[in-house]
């Protein structure tokens, strides 16, 4: 950080510029010559080496008073130092991954859009650390709860639909939901958040999206649910080029149910405003009770200042006390 500790100080730099300017308003003053000469090179010599550097000796003078004027002012150079008091809150990005994530009722499917929601709302916290899981027939915890958001973006950022990664694609909601539990389970902040989105029903995994909820509910986490999908048939690519139209899936009553039991909330998202709307909503009602306090030390730079400013006098006055020194 820089500043100076009293800029209005830098109004006293119009008076080297008032200086310049005062000898060239004084020749124009001047009166005019008496005697006119049809070739005024028969009356004037060029003016010698030693004649063009005296003009050097103002401006030697002008500089120095310039950097007299900016140590008053006091330029400061400053570091700053941030005291945390309070927690954030800790949260597990649980995120489907399956086939059907790749259908394009969103811009550019239902996988993209929620990717660069997350992205926005994880840019949006800043003392609180957040995970991932991803899931489609299994789960995977792919980044533990973390204040590295970079490494949480870069992972995100990569994260692709199960088929493209070689997996099955299934829906594993219950062992996803379970994996953000036991993501959470030894975290010491006072408020604990799973937030999962999901495009269908569970199909797979060998724990009960209702049994994971109970998990949740018993480590004292609230669980925000995410159904992701327009009502109605949506095509979905698939990895062989061919191109089918599905009905929405969505087990809104489960999800529903998962979110009441844990003191959360249940939406439903059937487009990409709809969902960065409930990711800014879920951050309104998830903030970090956190009280930020900044201390500032300054270093006093005038010294770098004055010391050149002294240097350039002393020449000045050196040059024309010698080499340009008038003899009466």
């Amino acid at each position: 950080m820089f500043r100076f500790a009293s800029p209005w100080l830098l109004l006293l730099l119009l008076a080297p510029l008032v200086l310049a300017l005062l000898p060239l308003l004084a020749r124009r003053r001047m009166r005019p010559a008496t005697l006119q000469y049809s070739d005024v090179r028969l009356t004037t010599y060029p003016p010698s080496l030693r004649q063009r550097g005296r003009y050097v000796l103002p401006g030697l003078r002008y500089l120095a008073l310039a950097l007299l004027v900016f140590a008053l002012a006091r330029p400061q150079s400053g570091s700053a130092r941030e005291i945390i008091t309070g927690e954030g809150v800790d949260i597990a990005i649980v995120l489907d991954i399956s086939g059907s994530m790749a259908a394009l009722d969103f811009e550019p499917n239902r996988l993209g859009a929620a990717k660069k929601v997350i992205l926005d709302f994880i840019q949006n916290r800043e003392y609180d650390r957040i995970g991932l899981v991803v899931f489609a027939t299994e789960a995977f915890s792919q980044v533990p709860p973390t204040l590295d958001y970079s490494v949480l973006k870069r992972v995100l950022e990569d994260t692709q639909v199960s088929w493209d990664i070689g997996l099955d694609s299934g829906t594993a909601i219950g062992l996803g939901l379970a994996n953000g539990a036991n993501m959470l389970r030894d975290s010491g902040a006072k408020s604990k958040v799973i937030v999962l989105l999901t495009d269908g029903a569970n199909n797979s995994g060998q724990i009960d999206p209702m049994t994971a909820a109970e998990i949740a509910k018993a480590l004292d986490i609230r669980v925000y649910t995410i159904g992701a999908a327009r009502p109605g048939p949506a095509a979905l690519p698939f990895p062989d080029g061919h191109i089918e139209y599905r009905d929405s899936e969505i087990d809104e009553a489960t999800l529903q149910q998962i979110a009441d039991m844990t003191g959360g909330l249940y939406f439903r998202a059937e487009n990409q405003q709809g969902l960065q709307e409930i990711y800014n909503t879920i951050n309104q009602l998830e903030r970090s009770q956190v009280e930020v306090r900044t201390f500032t030390r300054y270093t006093e730079l005038a010294v770098w200042l004055l010391l050149p400013a002294g240097l350039l006098l002393a020449i000045e006055v050196l040059l024309r006390w010698t080499i340009f020194r008038t003899i009466p």
